[in-house]
């Protein structure tokens, strides 16, 4: 049944580009049909009074663990893209096909291919295929491929398909069972650590590669400060590389493994203050070019553990929004800027029409208090588990309306 035409009235259009404006916005079978501060409703229209907050695209979140649609609506998440690291992978057409249904109709799926046969770095899955059955990009999963000639292979087959590799960058040689980077914290805590150069080791060579190919090449989560060098300066090379990266790891340090909380066992793990720097800057120059949340909902069974066998992960869907807004409030980036981080770009890599706020988009719109105060709580969170490294935080925004192709989420 397609929904009445929707006019949302009374709210601050955040735009592609500048300071948001006061204006409505008009939707019709699903997609944006009009946008600005001349617009008004027509007779019939189902009519939302923004009431001053701030209207924006729904935000896409690009590398999630698990479908969670609880945790997406609270954070204002529309489309989320699933990792291949599922129960069994996705490997296989019919599993990404599947998958691409999860959530619909309040929520799109957009499943990321397995790059390798049960994700093990070994032999190429069957790409072309799973690409027809809806996969948006391929994914090497939580791991780096190791073997340089599978990678090769794995970037000159996708430029032929045009999709976008998204990888892991941590040299799994030099990292092996570290939990930890190397530094003062790790001594101190008796872990198991790698030096943070894992990271660069891993980023430099898939640039190469990607530069070899002409690959499209997306690193998930770049944490570190040299490793981020390398990324600016493929940038300027004209090399087709992008990088993403989680609040943690600009929001926290490695300061926070004190007492062993392994809910900041996390994967990469947390970095150097200097590197938590060194993100925020790369976020503001452009160097970063995603903030996704990493969702990972991890139960008691993988977190009450001593620290090193605990699960890496956090559920991050509900609080990507408020922690990304931080950067706004210390003037690091502007509004336009956040929302492209959170929805314009990972849309753009996943190459959905949605994630900006045109005529013609999708009309994934979520209303946004950005100083509405709450406090993250582990134990009262949507996600089904609460393993969160910002438990008691106090954090400002939340969503107060979401809408998925012009119909309102419950």
């Amino acid at each position: 049944m397609t929904p009445r035409p929707l006019t949302i009235i009374g709210g601050r259009l955040v735009l592609p580009e500048g300071e948001p404006v006061l204006g409505a916005i008009r939707c019709v079978d699903g997609r944006i049909a009009a946008i600005g501060p001349d617009v008004q409703a027509h007779d019939g229209d189902d009519v939302v009074d923004a009431r001053g907050a701030l209207v924006a695209p729904g935000l896409v979140d690009l590398g999630v663990f698990a479908v969670d649609k609880p945790a997406f609506h609270f954070g204002g998440i529309t489309r989320a893209a699933l990792m291949p690291d599922q129960s069994p992978p996705l490997d296989h057409p019919a599993r990404v096909r599947f998958a691409a249904q999860w959530g619909k109709p309040d929520m799109w799926v957009h499943p990321l291919a397995a790059a390798t046969v049960g994700l093990e770095g070994a032999h190429l899955a069957e790409l072309a295929l799973m690409r027809d059955a809806g996969a948006r990009a391929v994914a090497t999963g939580r791991q780096w491929i190791g073997d340089s000639g599978v990678m090769l292979r794995l970037l000159s087959y996708c430029a032929m398909l045009g999709l976008v590799v998204v990888t892991h960058a941590e040299d799994a040689g030099v990292t092996g069972s570290a939990v930890a980077t190397a530094g003062e914290m790790a001594t101190r805590l008796g872990l198991p650590s790698a030096p943070a150069e894992a990271e660069a080791l891993a980023v430099a060579r898939d640039i190469a590669l990607a530069e070899m190919t002409g690959a499209r090449l997306h690193f998930r989560q770049v944490t570190t400060a040299r490793a981020l060098d390398l990324v600016r300066a493929a940038k300027a090379r004209g090399i087709r590389v992008t990088a993403g990266v989680t609040p943690a790891h600009f929001m926290l340090s490695d300061l926070e493994l004190a007492n062993f909380r392994t809910f900041c066992r996390l994967s990469p793990p947390l970095r150097s203050d200097a590197d938590r720097k060194a993100v925020i800057a790369a976020i503001a120059d452009g160097t970063i070019d995603v903030i996704g949340s990493g969702h990972d909902p991890r139960g008691a069974e993988d977190k009450r553990l001593p620290f090193s066998d605990a699960e890496p992960g956090m559920a991050g869907a509900e609080t990507l929004l408020p922690l990304t807004l931080t950067l706004v409030r210390d003037g690091h980036i502007d509004m336009a800027r956040a929302f492209a981080l959170l929805a314009r770009s990972p849309a753009t890599l996943l190459g959905v029409d949605a994630g900006v706020l045109c005529a013609g988009a999708q009309a994934d719109i979520a209303l946004v208090d950005p100083v509405r105060p709450w406090i993250v709580d582990s134990d009262k969170m949507a996600a089904a588990a609460g393993n969160t490294p910002f438990d008691r935080r106090p954090v400002e925004g939340r969503v107060v309306a979401l809408f998925k192709g012009g119909s309102r989420v419950d």
